[in-house]
């Protein structure tokens, strides 16, 4: 674990904020290029990215300090320790799918050929800034003989946040296979819920912080099957177009 980077001065670099950074650099510039080759023009994707990047942040961190509102109300200036971590996924997926058809629609494009241009980067962005949460120490898993040593918890955990990490690269992948080949719009949009929703589902059960809610199942489970069933059913649509 290194929450700390290093410091200049009053300055302080956090490897969870560097991660995040890092990683919608890369997305935002593969996107970019990929956009010149397929002639849509790259400011508007890199304006796109920009405004996801901040809505997304924005969604996430509300979702995350609904979701912990006892401890938030107690000590509201927490609210604004992005550096500590404390995002979900769930909340910046609603705020930057609002976003992004919002401003798309605003510049009179279709949204879908967009959105599927730049979803396989935002899963990339989501791999490398899980490896911001190993550093962290955040979303970990329960004790195991068989894990890593978290100095912040005093025991050895499974690295969930590697597994993760791992998983959201191969659906980068795979979205990027699919991309590369005809496709009709939406169908990677699609397919990325389906693959992320299915990885979250699972993941959940080596996941120490969130208590089962109902059946056996914690919110974020019942939250991904739910995300599953819509991405089943919009693909189906987009199949029927």
């Amino acid at each position: 674990m290194y929450p700390v980077i290093c410091t200049f001065g009053a300055l302080t670099v956090y490897s969870y904020g560097l991660m995040l950074v890092i990683g919608f650099g890369l997305a935002t510039w593969l996107a970019c290029r990929r956009a010149r080759s397929q002639g849509i023009n790259p400011e508007v994707v890199f304006n796109l990215a920009f405004g996801l990047f901040i809505a997304g942040i924005a969604g996430a961190r509300l979702f995350y300090v609904a979701e912990n509102f006892s401890y938030y109300f107690r000590e509201p200036l927490e609210i604004f320790m992005l550096q500590k971590g404390g995002l979900s996924w769930f909340g910046g997926m609603i705020s930057g799918v609002f976003f992004g058809f919002f401003y798309i629609r605003r510049l009179r494009l279709a949204p879908y050929p967009v959105i599927d241009l730049i979803i396989p980067f935002a899963a990339l962005a989501q791999a490398i800034g899980r490896i911001g949460c190993l550093l962290n120490g955040c979303c970990y898993g329960p004790p195991s003989d068989y894990g890593i040593y978290f100095a912040a918890h005093g025991q050895a955990l499974i690295p969930t946040q590697i597994y993760s990490s791992l998983l959201l690269l191969a659906i980068y992948i795979i979205l990027r296979f699919f991309q590369e080949r005809p496709h009709r719009p939406g169908g990677i949009f699609s397919l990325y819920l389906a693959l992320y929703s299915l990885k979250r589902f699972f993941i959940e059960f080596w996941r120490a912080e969130h208590a089962p809610v109902f059946m056996g199942l914690t919110l974020f489970q019942i939250l991904s099957t739910g995300v599953f069933l819509l991405a089943l059913m919009q693909f189906i649509l987009v199949r029927r177009k």
